[in-house]
């Protein structure tokens, strides 16, 4: 598929669910560049910020309210339009707002979507958590005491140091055995999975740690 952009520096995605001038503009300091996911561009426009382009199915579009940005319609109904806008696009990293909080099966259709674009580094913002899929492995330096909540999306092994409750002894799936509400004990956290299919979820306060060790490390 050709891509509609190819961007050399991060990209603020913005869905249509919650989302407030407080997360946008934590967003929009990393991803200079604003990509709207169908009606997420009345959100983004609402708040004050630009959208450089929407993309998406339109069905959540007034185009008599939007002016400005590149509108790049993808009809197909097979797909979210979060999905829509992840193969459609590249950069170093995404940082999704408006795609956590409000209708529960867009979130979990949210979740779905850093599966099935796992070859794209995408770290989704809420009101209180940031949620993204693990690389193979990854180390963050965090306070201890941090909450830290494993969630898999397939079945899925791996190995902790830095977790109060350690995870090697565990085969993870969504339907026998989650990571809810872990902790950790010690400043550095140490992660590695033998596939990609966790998802970590942290206090959204620390998106800038996870940007920087994670993503750009």
């Amino acid at each position: 598929m050709t891509l509609i952009l190819d961007s050399k520096t991060p990209i603020t995605l913005v869905g249509g669910g919650p989302v407030d001038e407080r997360l946008l503009a934590l967003a929009v300091a990393h991803g200079t560049t604003v990509i709207a996911a169908d009606g997420g561009v009345h959100r983004a426009q609402n708040l004050g910020v630009t959208v450089d382009h929407v993309i998406g199915d339109m069905d959540s579009v007034d185009l008599s309210k939007v002016d400005g940005p590149q509108m790049h319609p993808i009809a197909e109904q097979m797909s979210t339009d979060l999905d829509k806008c992840l193969r459609s696009c590249d950069a170093p990293y995404f940082i999704g707002v408006g795609f956590l909080g409000g209708r529960l099966d867009h979130q979990m259709a949210a979740c779905h979507s850093l599966v099935e674009a796992s070859d794209r580094q995408v770290v989704l913002i809420g009101e209180e958590d940031l949620c993204f899929l693990a690389p193979f492995s990854l180390s963050l330096i965090l306070p201890v005491g941090t909450r830290v909540s494993l969630f898999p999306m397939g079945e899925v092994e791996g190995n902790s140091v830095g977790l109060k409750w350690p995870i090697h002894a565990y085969r993870f799936s969504p339907a026998l055995m989650i990571g809810t509400s872990n902790e950790t004990d010690s400043e550095r956290l140490e992660l590695k999975f033998d596939r990609r299919r966790m998802l970590v979820i942290l206090p959204v306060e620390f998106i800038d740690d996870v940007i920087s060790q994670v993503f750009v490390s």
